[in-house]
Parts: structure tokens; sequence; C-alpha cells
């Protein structure tokens, strides 16, 4: 079979990114189609694979931002020509699960989240206290278009995949479609203790730890203020268009290596998740480590996080809750190895023997009936943003 992963693009190594790293070792005679690629940015395992590119890659420096062109996206993965492909994958949490497909092509989606600004975190992204009230209320009929498309197309994926049951929700409230969970994959061959992360607290390990894309659901405020008022020394890595937004009392670090990550979780006393995730990796990652999570009570952290065993949840995104559940963390003795045992479940490995097995489950089932489409004007839409009257005046931050 000829296969190809779409992906929406790929300008870091984030949780969508190792879905699609894992995607890509699996079916490596693929191909791979995403609206940008930042080359040097993603791991070797999926730059060695044929990408292609939709034609925001020739805008110039778009890779600053390509987040403002999003009443682009739905143009733009539609135009992808995937009429040779027997079988497309697509790693959606934004536009690609949009993709038109020839009759007869199986089209299985593995959906991140349906995109969070069209549908219920728009003020998260757009309301009047971030961009303004003129631009708020402009953006909210765009989106309000995007949400429609994004429902409307819906149709064209023939089998649902996503990471949680929280997103199985969200797939079923908004695009009236079933998904079948399966819940990414965690790197748990790199990410384990060190000799002397036997019990946490423990050593010099007093520091709490965020690792995460600057963006506004991250709710990177909540874990700041948090650690002021705990008084616990807070470092934060990762880097986002929230940077300029944010202050406080925090070692910022910015973007480091996979294997300084893994330090900073062995040497944490605590992991902090302050936002609602759809799954959450990161948690994950912090466990396999050893390392315990206080994380928000909604969302994947649910799934992901034993209270009292591996972490603490916290009901409200207030901050003196937080501090104080960060403050119970560091005076509580978690067993390390425990709190590794519970990553354990969700490998690689795992991950990958399952994606595959419901591939060839819903290949088996036979060709799907295609849904019909309306393909809008590429050429217009790249002139208009070329020339900027496109353009969001507020960026669509993933």
């Amino acid at each position: 079979m000829k296969i190809a992963l779409v992906h929406d693009w790929l300008t870091g190594m984030r949780g969508g990114e190792k879905v699609l790293e894992v995607l890509c070792e699996r079916y490596p005679r693929a191909e791979i189609f995403t609206l940008l690629h930042v080359r040097g940015s993603v791991s070797p395992a999926i730059e060695r694979l044929p990408i292609h590119t939709s034609a925001l890659q020739r805008l110039p420096g778009v890779r600053h931002y390509y987040r403002e062109c999003l009443p682009l996206f739905p143009a733009l993965v539609e135009a992808f020509d995937l009429t040779p492909f027997d079988l497309v994958i697509s790693s959606s949490h934004c536009a690609a699960k949009s993709v038109i497909t020839r009759p007869g092509t199986v089209h299985i989606c593995y959906c991140h989240t349906p995109m969070r600004y069209a549908w219920d975190q728009f003020d998260v992204y757009f309301g009047p206290a971030r961009v303004g009230t003129i631009a708020s209320a402009a953006l909210r009929r765009a989106m309000a278009a995007m949400a429609r498309w994004d429902r409307d197309t819906a149709g064209r994926v023939d089998r649902y995949l996503t990471n949680s049951q929280h997103v199985a929700g969200r797939i079923r409230r908004y695009y009236n479609r079933e998904a079948t969970v399966v819940y990414p994959p965690v790197d748990t061959d790199f990410f384990h203790p060190d000799s002397a992360s036997a019990t946490v607290p423990g050593g010099d390990s007093r520091y709490a730890l965020v690792v995460s894309a600057l963006v506004p659901y991250k709710r990177l405020d909540v874990a700041v203020d948090a650690c002021r008022l705990a008084g616990v020394p807070l470092t934060i890595v990762g880097t986002g268009p929230e940077r300029s937004r944010l202050s406080g009392d925090a070692r910022w670090l910015g973007r480091v290596s996979d294997e300084e990550v893994r330090e900073l979780y062995r040497h944490a006393a605590v992991v902090l998740l302050p936002g609602e995730e759809d799954f959450g990796i990161v948690p994950l990652e912090a466990q396999a480590c050893g390392r315990p999570v206080v994380a928000l009570g909604r969302g994947g952290a649910l799934e992901t996080v034993v209270p009292g065993e591996t972490g603490l949840l916290v009901d409200s995104e207030d901050r003196a809750a937080f501090a104080d559940a960060i403050a119970r963390a560091m005076r509580t003795r978690f067993d390390s190895a425990r709190i590794r045992r519970h990553a354990e479940r969700f490998s690689r490995a795992r991950f990958g023997d399952q994606i595959e097995a419901l591939v060839a489950e819903t290949v088996a089932a036979g060709p799907p009936r295609q849904q019909p489409y309306k393909q809008q004007d590429v050429a217009t839409t790249i002139r208009s943003v070329s020339d900027g009257s496109a353009r969001a005046s507020g960026p669509a931050r993933e």
C-alpha cells in the first residue's frame, strides 16, 4: 500500500510530533504532507521520510508567523494531492484531518483535539482581554466560520483515533463521531530514574518544573504565581508566543535538549501541569523518571495522574490551591519505583502495536464512502496573505 502521513506543521518536537515519530517508524516507506516544515526542528526519524509542504512554505519568513495564517489552512490542506495513496493517516490538532482523498482511499485520523481556538477555548486565545474588543469580535466571526468548516469536513475521516477519553468526548460533541482511545507514546526507555532518584523529594530536588510550549491554554501564569506563594523555585523549559506576556521569578531555559530535560525531570521535586490538557505527555515523562506531578484535575490529567500515588490533582486554577498542593507534594515521600511502573503502561511499543492493529483492522473493513466537498481557491488566498490582507490579527497558537 502507498501510505501518506499528514501532520499540521513540523516546527518542533512536542506531543503530536512524538506520535508522528512512531508512525514514521512503523510505516518507514510512507510520505509526509504538512503545511510547513522547519528543517532540523523535528527528529531524524521524521525528517528521513519524503516531506511535502504546502504553498505556505514559500512565504518569506513564514516560520515566525505561520500561526497567523490560520484562514489559509482550509484551502492549503485541501490542495494536497493524495490521489496516489491507498491509506492516509492524519495526525491532527488543527486542519490535517480535513485533507481530501480519492474514492477507495482509507483515511484514519489520530485526532489530538478538535481545534481549541475555534471551539471551546476562543476566549483563552482571542478574548477581549488578550487582543482587544474590536479584534476579538472580528476573530469570533472568523473562528465561527472555521468551526463550521471543521465540523463539515469531519466526514472525510473513516475512523477516528484519539489520545484520551476527554478528547473522545469532544470529538463526539463537535463532530458527532465516535473515536477509539489509544494513549500517546511515552519514551520510557529514554526517560527513567537515575540511581540517585529513589525517593522524592531528596537531595537537592527542591525546585518545581514546567516543560511546556508557552501558549495561552497552558496557564503558565498559574504556575509562576503558585510557586511564588509556596516559596518554591520554579524552572520553565519551553518557547512560544506567550513568553513576552509572562513575568515572574522563574528560571526560563527556553529550548533545551532531550538529555537536559531528562536531567531536569530527575532532579525536580515536582512537575507542574497548571492548564487543562487533552492528554499531556509531559506528566508521564516526569513519572517515567520517578517524579510526582501536581496537575489541574481536568482533562487528560484525570487519566494519567493517580492522586496520592503518582502526584496530586488540584480542583481549580486558583493560585492558592496550586500553591498548597505544591507544598504538600514537597512534604510527601512518593515511591519513585511505583510512579515509574505507572508510566510504563504508556510505552512507545504499546502505542505502536495498538496503532498497527487498528490500522490493519480498518483497512480490512474495505473501501469507505466518500463525502462531497468544495475545494477553495488556493491561489487567491495565497495572494491575499502575501499582501497581508488575509492575515488574522491574532495568532492561532498550538
